[in-house]
């Protein structure tokens, strides 16, 4: 970290000149005006912001503060009156700016039309990464994806146009290496519809997944809301080097707190050890904080960030951050909710999976570990890129093991595809001969977007129920998300070990001791992969693909065919009608894990985001049902027979009856996915009733309009029977803090109460007797 003595002798100094009688206004950091971006050069970052919010906080709350309180509480809107109580208080936050992917933006975007503004009240940028499919290349991939997507790609080029926002086009690259080459600063606040936002963490930003309708708040000016997080403190000692990577480290979070272990806390990562990782590999580990459910993770303020910034050409910003360097680090003596401590000069490489992020295996064990539990031996695809690891650091250190292998005549085994982050990296590794190491070793370089990674990927090489394993250095690994295959067994591991596993082609092989044959026929043993932080030579920008909004606006038209099959204008959600829900037949009573994924599929169904009806064919196909242990197909109870999910949540919608989804622990866990809200919503569900919630899709629920609630006795959930029907008790008097009651109506005549847990506070209560915080929000802006 920063020593700060510097800072002491200058307030010594200030001291003896009032003393001498040259009493003069003390400078404030607010003096100096810095751009947040070569893009905004009329939107300064404001540390004087932070400044003087925490001096009233420090006052109020008399205690040392966390790193993320010091980002957090430093962007209150309110110091003076907010309650501050970590866990439990509702905090209304003022970002910076705002960040939309194409698959999200566009319903982001449709409802900030209906918000009936003309400008962001922030600066905000949408970046078009996830609408690509991988196929054959990255040249060709792209060219094709811009044919088929044309109207949607057209729809975001004249809607950011029209309102004034930053708009990077397809081929750009991923949205988090883009926000963090250009737009993450340290002590920023930066909210995502995308729940891999907090990657801007790397460079000290406290940046938040999270869905479309918290974005339209902040773009219309609105507050943002979030629960006081707790803070979860993890301790870096020793120093990383040979196979163990950034990633290793957030692997090993993940085996630690699990999925949900994180849900409504910041991880903030402290300790000497932060010194050996470099920028982008803490924004690695920041990235894959959303596997463990955190609201973001971040790293302090330090000479690496100072690096990053400068190769990126942003010295005026890490020259800011130096002055303000006292507020961008943890105050001594601060108190953490849990605390974890990792030495880096002993972590293992790990490798996580199948099937979930949280699986966490270290490489020594992990052979016996596949054996053991049958995983399939053979790597049929190894995959490296991603917004998680494609950096050009992660990149030099994959090339430098495919020149090993090259040198002594060894090939993939696995096919390989490589994801450069955005154009810069491509353009960068493209210049300094990484991508003809890859392509002559037999790689496929893919398009500057998510493709494989988020299911965008036309796999050819396996049949679907085919039982296989990929190696991955991606961030997630549910069935099904990489491929559409729920036979894949998807690992995720750091791009060397990645890498290294290609070439062995099988998952027993431990690149730290095993030995491949080279061509001469002799045993090789790689050694441990090397690679350059920043380009020695500087980034290469390559083609530039950002829009920025045009000076005259008034005569731009929003492009939205009326016919399309891809883009509808939103319809506002009808309002509570002040009755008793009652007689709610349980659409369905989910088993077990039910994600995003689940609720709302990805990969073929991603062009289909911006249309609500559409999309919402899909919607909870993917979740179990406890009735019979298959997906996709539920009873009916008015009819009897069985039928898909959404068929049959239409089927009621359209005869005025509404309906209840019955979940697990955790539901909703994974993406930022705001469809995963709507659908319901839209198919006429009134409440989504379950043992927990992730935290993301409890508050899109609520967005929306849906009750989200969970049993107070978690215990409960196994008495509600999937033929049941409900009444909701006690909305009539609906307040924080208070409990409803669910009355649930068996088959067999009789009848059982059940307490429901809610953490609906006043506002959005408000929400749900609107119809949505949309309607609400358009209320008050008609009666301004």
């Amino acid at each position: 970290m920063y020593n700060l003595a510097h800072k002491s002798a200058h307030a010594a100094r200030a001291a003896k000149r009032m003393a001498a009688g040259m009493a003069t206004a003390a400078p404030r950091i607010g003096d100096t005006k810095v751009a947040m971006s070569a893009f905004e050069k009329d939107a300064f970052i404001n540390y004087q912001r932070i400044e003087d919010n925490l001096a009233v906080v420090r006052n109020r709350l008399k205690r040392p503060l966390t790193l993320s309180e010091k980002v957090v509480y430093g962007h209150l809107d309110d110091p003076h009156g907010q309650d501050i109580n970590r866990g439990v208080s509702y905090l209304k936050l003022r970002p910076d700016r705002v960040a939309c992917q194409d698959a999200t933006a566009q319903m982001a975007l449709l409802q900030f039309m209906s918000a009936g503004m003309d400008t962001a009240a922030v600066p905000t940028t949408v970046h078009c990464d996830h609408l690509i499919e991988a196929q054959i290349g990255g040249v060709k991939d792209l060219q094709r994806a811009i044919q088929t997507n044309k109207e949607v790609y057209d729809f975001l080029a004249t809607a950011t146009a029209k309102y004034g926002l930053g708009f990077w086009k397809p081929g750009s690259g991923i949205i988090h290496q883009i926000l963090l080459e250009n737009y993450a600063f340290p002590g920023g606040m930066m909210i995502g519809t995308d729940s891999h936002t907090p990657n801007a963490g790397g460079l000290g930003m406290v940046a938040c997944g999270v869905g479309g309708a918290d974005a339209v708040d902040v773009m219309a000016g609105i507050p943002w809301e979030l629960k006081c997080p707790k803070v979860i403190g993890v301790n870096l000692t020793g120093k990383i080097g040979g196979w163990t990577t950034p990633k290793d480290v957030i692997l090993k979070v993940a085996g630690i707190l699990t999925v949900k272990g994180g849900t409504g806390a910041i991880v903030e990562y402290k300790g000497p050890g932060v010194e050996s990782l470099s920028c982008t590999g803490m924004a690695t580990i920041c990235n894959m904080g959303a596997e463990i459910g955190a609201t973001t993770s971040l790293f302090p303020f330090n000479r690496r960030m100072v690096d990053y910034l400068q190769a990126t050409k942003r010295s005026d910003i890490a020259n800011y951050a130096k002055a303000f360097a006292h507020n961008l680090q943890a105050d001594e003596a601060a108190e953490y909710d849990e605390h974890i401590e990792i030495n880096l000069s002993e972590l293992e490489p790990h490798i996580n999976g199948p099937f979930t992020p949280d699986l966490a295996t270290p490489i020594s064990k992990f052979a016996s570990e596949a054996k053991k539990n049958g995983w399939p031996e053979e790597v049929k695809v190894g995959l490296i890129g991603s917004c998680t690891n494609s950096s050009y650091e992660d990149m030099t250190r994959s090339a430098s093991i495919v020149k090993q292998a090259a040198d002594r005549g060894i090939d993939f085994k696995s096919k390989f595809t490589v994801t450069p982050g955005s154009e810069q990296v491509r353009a960068t590794i493209a210049r300094d001969g990484l991508i003809d190491s890859f392509e002559g070793a037999g790689a496929i370089v893919l398009a500057n977007a998510c493709g494989p990674c988020i299911g965008q990927w036309d796999r050819q090489d396996v049949k679907k129920g085919e039982v296989n394993s990929i190696v991955t250095s991606y961030n997630r690994n549910f069935t099904g998300r990489n491929d559409a295959n729920p036979a894949t067994h998807a690992f995720v591991a750091s791009p060397d070990i990645t890498t290294a596993l290609a070439f062995a082609g099988r998952l027993s092989f431990n690149p730290l001791t095993d030995e491949l044959i080279g061509s001469d026929g002799k045993p090789f043993k790689f050694s441990d992969p090397s690679g350059n932080e920043l380009p020695p030579r500087g980034y290469d920008p390559g083609e530039d693909t950002f829009q920025p909004p045009p000076q005259d606006r008034a005569s731009v038209q929003v492009a939205i065919d009326p016919k399309s099959d891809r883009l509808q204008v939103l319809t506002p959600f009808k309002p509570w009608d002040g009755k008793t829900p009652s007689d709610l037949p349980v659409l369905i009573k989910v088993k077990g894990k039910c994600t995003t994924d689940h609720i709302s599929a990805g990969g073929p169904w991603l062009k289909y985001r911006g249309h609500l009806e559409n999309i919402s064919q899909n919607c909870l196909i993917g979740a179990i049902n406890a009735e019979n242990g298959e997906a996709n197909k539920i009873k009916n109870q008015i009819t009897g027979e069985y039928d898909g999910v959404p068929q049959t949540a239409a089927y009621y919608r359209e005869r005025g009856i509404k309906w209840v989804v019955i979940g697990d622990h955790n539901y909703g866990e994974g993406s930022s996915r705001e469809h995963a809200a709507l659908e319901p919503r839209f198919l006429g569900g009134l409440a989504i009733i379950v043992r927990s919630f992730a935290r993301i899709h409890e508050t899109n629920l609520k967005k929306q309009g849906m009750l989200a609630l969970t049993f107070a006795d978690p215990a409960d959930y196994d008495k509600v029977r999937p033929d049941d029907k409900v009444d909701i008790l006690g909305l009539e008097s609906f307040a924080p803090g208070k409990n409803l009651t669910l009355l649930a109506k068996h088959a067999d005549g009789t009848q059982e109460k059940f307490p429901l847990a809610h953490s609906f506070n006043e506002g959005q209560i408000e929400w749900f007797k609107a119809g949505s915080a949309l309607n609400l929000m358009a209320a008050k802006a008609k009666s301004a």
